[in-house]
């Protein structure tokens, strides 16, 4: 059963991560100073968990880019699970508590629920199949920091789809803040950009074309290419090609290869009436997917270092120079995409000062 989100509180109560071969493979690749006291025992990880909170903490809970990688390396390397992931096993801690099965219940309804209802699998007796799947998005529309206006006038962002606060690697719980704070902040100057400009006037020509355009997948009818297979195989490139570990030429085979997609998704045909058509609607989406893809791609390629959750292969280390800028694609004069760095301004000395209050 693919699509089933897991929740980070099952490694958090405990849940450890092995691959086919029955072994924890986390301890392969963790940091020198996060090095845990034993890498046998499972238990050290229990142990920080339900008693002493000052013990280290064990490799499955380093940040979750760290853990997608080692992940993929397992998947790569042959030792993954049968469906192309790993395993994730919780019911160990049987061997620690009596009561195992209504701890696992009461501590982890959700998750006891979806698998048990939806995959016939019961966490509390057999480990589950896990594998990464998109997260949070690092990135999106460039906004006003103040206003989250962004370049377009009339056009506010905020949350996932406004680039803004969360870097390199968004931090564990913040998404809801994000939204919060700086949707409040949308939705105020929003107003005040409406009530200062008044009436605006409509483009009866351009409403018309945008019509025709939405409804070219029609005129086309079964002749056409199937938009849930271009939108597939969009996605198995870009899993493929700009995934958790990406390399130069790789992701310049990514661009080229959304090209050819965005060919095909000209030419994507439907049938049948309008109300509630799936169909019609992944037409719609792929061009939006064919933009977001061939920025993604040509933005890391343009970041040639790995920091957070961008991690290159041919590039692996952090370099100083690329914290000094942001990246911006932008639609040129001829309709095609540019690539530009941004300078990040100073930091204030008041965000200094926070900073050196934390260090200390």
């Amino acid at each position: 059963m693919r699509g089933i989100l897991v929740t980070e509180g099952v490694r958090g109560e405990g849940g450890v991560l092995k691959n086919s071969e029955g072994r924890r493979f986390m301890f392969d690749d963790i940091p020198d100073n996060y090095k845990p006291q034993t890498a046998s025992d499972p238990e050290e990880g229990w142990r920080y968990v339900q008693q002493d909170k000052t013990a280290r903490r064990p490799p499955e809970l380093l940040t979750r880019d760290h853990v997608a990688r080692c992940i993929n390396r397992e998947v790569k390397a042959g030792r993954g699970s049968p469906h192309g992931g790993v395993f994730l096993d919780i019911a160990w801690i049987k061997e620690k508590l009596p009561n195992a099965e209504e701890h696992i219940k009461r501590k982890l309804p959700s998750m006891y629920h979806q698998f048990k209802e939806l995959a016939d699998l019961d966490i509390t007796k057999e480990a589950m199949e896990v594998g990464p799947t998109t997260h949070y998005i690092m990135g999106g529309i460039r906004v006003d920091a103040d206003s989250q206006m962004s370049t377009i006038p009339g056009l506010f962002a905020a949350g996932e789809c406004a680039s803004g606060i969360n870097g390199a690697n968004r931090l564990g719980g913040n998404s809801l803040s994000d939204l919060i704070v700086f949707g409040k902040r949308a939705g105020e100057y929003a107003a005040q950009w409406a009530r200062q400009n008044g009436q605006v006037a409509v483009d009866d020509g351009a409403v018309s074309r945008a019509m025709q355009g939405a409804l070219a997948p029609f005129d086309i009818g079964d002749r056409g290419e199937n938009p849930y297979k271009v939108q597939a195989d969009l996605q198995d490139t870009m899993q493929a090609l700009v995934g958790i570990v990406r390399t130069e030429s790789e992701m310049q085979e990514a661009v080229v290869r959304v090209q050819q997609f965005q060919e095909r998704a000209a030419r994507v045909g439907v049938s049948g009436h309008r109300e509630y058509h799936a169909g019609w609607h992944t037409a719609l989406d792929l061009r939006n997917l064919l933009a977001v893809s061939e920025a993604i791609a040509r933005s890391a390629i343009e970041r040639k270092e790995s920091r957070g959750g961008h991690f290159r292969e041919d590039y692996p280390d952090k370099v100083a120079e690329f914290a000094t800028f942001n990246i911006m694609v932008k639609q040129g004069s001829g309709g095609a995409m540019q690539v530009a760095r941004i300078p990040l301004p100073p930091l204030p000395d008041y965000l200094k000062e926070v900073i050196e209050e934390q260090k200390s």
